[in-house]
């Protein structure tokens, strides 16, 4: 009687906990989050919704010269990216109005300054602007959705450089949120050059609690012949630190190369973590960094002569009719930083995909 009780009890509890462990699996692969798509064309953007809660927005705003995504928020609902211009914040920095959401561009193409807007008539540059032109493809479903898109860098007479085609892969697992980002460049009649600059290429400008506490303004010299000052940010709630696939850390990862880095940091009670990885089939990998304290977060594979100190020099050039790929991939973790194997497991994933 007493066997027969006993062996009762060990088919419930392995029953019951079989059941514990499906739920658990359930969850942790993700089959009920939903990624779909709100079109709004007279606002001039898509929403990304997962299960129904705003993850961010495929933007083609007047006024801002590029496509972004924007706003970008954590699985928490927590905002990852500076308001400013579009929606300022109390305490927000004002500089460098042209870095808004995550946006891919570039400094010198052919002359004409497609990451600074011209610097907006500032210094005498010559802009560019990367106009949206349709959506190819929207595809919604369990745990990823992507969209396909098609833009065009023209002159300012309208004249077209390049025609861009992006696939951008929206993906949702567990506390993670993850931006794919494939973007072929094509140049039409004529070869496209980028002349080597600092500034580009894929960017994020981050939420001022994610900059890097300092006690001190910083002047930073434009590529345009002119300088920003951006004011010290000493305050409590300023949290930020890098941390790069090599180990180097603060505000030393700028101008270092790495396969990925790690932006760490608080916003209110949440522990926020921001990865961007590079991928071995771009140019340059891995990548140069042009990751800055005050809040701009970007990957250059084109600039190499600031970086070195004019040790070395990369023209990049796409000839006539031909093509060229970038790859990336950014993470966003709420509730904990990520560790180095959890990204580097990302980092393989993403290598492997595309």
């Amino acid at each position: 009687m007493k066997l027969k009780l006993l062996t009762i009890i060990l088919f419930i509890a392995v029953f019951f906990g079989s059941c514990g462990t499906k739920s658990t699996s359930k969850v942790q692969n993700n089959q009920d989050f939903s990624i779909a798509f709100v079109s709004k064309e007279v606002d001039k953007q898509i929403d990304v919704m997962i299960d129904g809660k705003l993850f961010t927005s495929y933007c083609w705003f007047d006024g801002v010269y590029k496509p972004i995504l924007y706003p970008v928020f954590s699985s928490s609902g927590t905002e990852i990216t500076r308001g400013f211009p579009l929606k300022p914040r109390p305490g927000e920095s004002t500089d460098h109005r042209h870095q808004v959401g995550i946006w891919l561009n570039y400094g010198n193409v052919n002359g004409l300054d497609f990451w600074g807007n011209g610097s907006e008539g500032k210094w005498g540059v010559k802009s560019g602007e990367i106009k949206h032109l349709s959506v190819e493809k929207l595809s919604e479903g369990k745990g990823e959705g992507f969209m396909v898109t098609n833009e065009s860098w023209v002159d300012s007479t309208g004249k077209e450089l390049l025609s861009e085609r992006s696939e951008y892969h929206f993906i949702a697992k567990d506390s993670v949120r993850i931006i794919d980002r494939i973007t072929t460049l094509t140049a039409t009649d004529k070869t496209v050059n980028f002349k080597d600059t600092k500034e580009g290429m894929f960017g994020i400008r981050v939420a001022r609690q994610l900059q890097l506490p300092t006690k001190e303004d910083i002047t930073l010299k434009d590529s345009g012949g002119g300088s920003t000052t951006i004011k010290a940010a000493p305050d409590e709630d300023i949290t930020g630190n890098y941390r790069s696939s090599e180990g180097i850390t603060g505000d030393s990862v700028w101008s270092t190369r790495a396969k990925w880095m790690d932006l760490y940091g608080n916003i209110g009670n949440k522990k926020i973590s921001v990865v961007v990885c590079d991928h071995p089939k771009n140019q340059s990998y891995p990548t140069y960094w042009h990751a800055r304290g005050y809040g701009l977060f970007s990957a250059n594979p084109l600039g190499a002569k600031d970086f070195t100190g004019g040790k070395e020099e990369l023209n990049f050039s796409i000839p006539a009719t031909l093509s060229a790929t970038f790859r990336y991939r950014v993470i966003i973790n709420s509730g904990a930083d990520l560790t180095d194997s959890e990204i580097n497991s990302y980092s393989e994933d993403f290598a492997k995909k595309y």
